[in-house]
């Protein structure tokens, strides 16, 4: 995985700017990834996925992740901070390679695989939360039998299926992560999604407005086009800037 540089950057935000969440992830890991085919990193599972954008964001922002959260119990805001290794630490380990897995109850004899970008990517697309998370489940059966004799995916009952979750999860730990938090204003504690592509790309669109910012102010002043301003190191665009001053 390669650090991508200012410029890189710049044009991935611009190109992702229309784009799905999903699309912007393998976007980035493309870019970063130039030896792995798009096709191979759409298969990733989406815990392998989001760890190799994790190293990604460490890469390029550094270690510290900063955030806000609402506390449900006094509505205070929080302001959080964590680090990459928090995030990693919240999944026990990596997620296992294992091409297929086993869920067997009640006659009901399963092989999955776990979820990948492509998966949802149309799960997405459905007109409800449940649709879609059935459409996720159906998707990731490579073989349903029941009592021996082949069957539909979407004949398994509800059960099997949370089944089928809870073994997916547990082959996958980066693919939900959860961050501990505790409210310093009335002590409630409580477990919070972290999605890590959202997150990213909320600081992508930070740090691109306010980089155009400074180029505007340098190019206003200086009359230097874009790309001699890019090429600038931080530091030296940055002495530049309290040169033109406020």
């Amino acid at each position: 995985m390669r650090r991508l540089a200012t410029g890189d950057l710049l044009a991935l935000w611009e190109q992702g700017a229309a784009q799905s969440d999903v699309e912007r992830a393998l976007l980035l890991l493309a870019a970063a990834c130039p030896d792995r085919p798009r096709d191979a990193l759409a298969d990733l599972s989406i815990g392998e996925r989001d760890w190799s954008l994790l190293e990604l964001r460490e890469r390029i922002f550094g270690t510290t992740l900063e955030g806000l959260a609402t506390c449900a119990q006094c509505q205070a805001m929080l302001d959080l901070a964590f680090t990459v290794d928090d995030v990693r630490g919240a999944a026990s380990n990596r997620s296992t390679a294992e091409p297929a897995l086993s869920v067997q109850a009640d006659g009901y004899d399963l092989r999955i695989r776990l979820p990948n970008s492509r998966d949802l990517e149309v799960a997405a697309a459905a007109n409800s939360l449940p649709e879609a998370r059935r459409r996720l489940f159906e998707r990731c059966v490579l073989d349903a039998r029941r009592d021996g004799a082949v069957c539909r995916a979407d004949d398994v009952p509800e059960e099997i299926v949370q089944m089928a979750e809870a073994r997916m999860a547990e082959a996958d730990p980066q693919g939900d992560l959860q961050l501990s938090i505790a409210c310093p204003h009335c002590g409630h504690r409580w477990q919070a999604g972290f999605d890590i592509v959202s997150f990213f790309w909320s600081e992508i669109h930070a740090w691109a407005f306010r980089l155009l910012q400074d180029v505007h102010v340098l190019a206003s002043a200086y009359g230097w086009r874009e790309a001699e301003i890019l090429a600038l190191s931080p530091r030296r665009r940055q002495a530049y800037l309290e040169l033109v001053g406020p």
